[in-house]
């Protein structure tokens, strides 16, 4: 009943702040989590271990139905889900069987290769995503001078206002955002349209100070140059779409990583973490923006959920496939006593970084 209230209040939560848009963000988290899940699930069938549960979601039951030895369930709350293996329990380790078709009779390989999947097949998904948004299309801005700036690089060598950049190095520029990957600091073959004229400058950026991705303060080349106000459909179909694809899902992993890395290392502010206010904010926005846009956020938002999994916490699958290494070294289990210990150590971790992300959503909305 509980399960219920609290689904009752999230939703009228969710449409009172978001309006009928918070149904997306249902939909995407509930879909990105059945991906990982389904990724645990076919491991673990192909490893002959048996799964006595698959569920989207957690707390009461709506729905269930036992197939064979697994009873697949869609529970009240639906940001989250599990796969329960036979003879696996973290919070009761002493529930533990070796039966053959259970998940500790396998070596530590074989239970990694299924904690891993999940990961995978959330990184797969966002691959996936980013061909269909090849095919659909992006909005971005053109690759048209929108205006110069004065003693910059680019009224140097001759860049003028209305000047759309074809190419830089025969590197086909398709939006105003795909200049900055191609400027460095040597010279540079620009082809231009000028009104009906296509000419070839030869450019060479200047090191300045500029912003990352991360808000942090950097050196980099700048052209000096303002986008026009002009937008384009991006598309790529095709063989391109996969190429597409390929470079988006590395880019999107190594920035997660490296946010990751970053908030570790203390190099950005922990308020930038956000949760699932944050989400239900941006996947609501984005519907408005159309399906390309709310295909690329959940993409994005796959990738981090596959990256968070794999962060050794105990808990989550990256703390497993540790304990698993641990074994793998070691020739033996993790005594029981420090596999407890850490596992109400992770939870209790995991839980006060949940509430830390909720609260950091709470003031940015309030500040808005």
């Amino acid at each position: 009943m509980k399960s219920i209230l609290f689904l009752l209040l999230i939703l009228i939560a969710g449409f009172y702040f978001f309006s009928i848009n918070f149904l997306t963000t249902i939909f995407c988290i509930s879909f990105l989590v059945f991906f990982h899940e389904l990724g645990h699930f076919l491991a673990a069938r192909h490893m002959g271990v048996c799964v006595e549960a698959f569920s989207i979601g957690f707390g009461k039951s709506l729905f269930e139905k036992k197939l064979g030895k697994t009873t697949y369930k869609l529970c009240a709350l639906p940001f989250g889900g599990y796969v329960k293996l036979k003879g696996q329990d973290d919070l009761d380790p002493l529930k533990r069987n070796y039966d053959t078709d259970s998940y500790n009779a396998l070596k530590p390989l074989q239970r990694i290769y299924i904690l891993f999947a999940g990961s995978f097949f959330n990184i797969f998904l966002a691959f996936l995503l980013y061909i269909i948004i090849g095919n659909l299309g992006l909005v971005k801005q053109a690759a048209l001078v929108g205006d110069v700036m004065s003693a910059s690089a680019a009224e140097f060598y001759g860049l003028k206002k209305g000047d759309l950049i074809l190419s830089i190095d025969d590197n086909k520029i398709r939006s105003f955002d795909e200049i900055s990957k191609h400027l460095s600091l040597e010279k540079m073959n620009f082809k231009i349209q000028r009104e009906d004229q296509i000419l070839n400058l030869s450019v060479e950026a200047n090191l300045s100070k500029a912003y990352n991705e991360f808000l942090q303060e950097v050196e980099k080349p700048v052209l000096g140059i303002k986008s026009s106000t002009e937008v384009v459909r991006v598309f790529r179909s095709g063989f391109d779409s996969f190429v597409f694809a390929f470079e988006e899902s590395i880019n999107a992993l190594n920035l997660v990583i490296q946010s990751v890395i970053k908030l570790v290392t203390a190099q950005i502010d922990p308020k930038n973490i956000g949760g699932v206010i944050s989400m239900a904010d941006l996947t609501s926005r984005a519907t408005d923006s159309g399906l390309s846009v709310v295909l690329l956020i959940s993409a994005l938002i796959s990738i981090n959920l596959g990256v968070f999994n794999l962060l050794p916490i105990p808990m989550l699958d990256g703390g497993h496939i540790v304990f698993n290494l641990y074994e793998l070294i070691f020739k033996k289990e993790l005594p029981i006593k420090v596999f407890e210990g850490l596992t109400y150590l992770g939870l209790a971790l995991l839980i006060s970084l949940m509430l830390f992300a909720t609260y950091n959503d709470i003031l940015r909305f309030a500040t808005r």
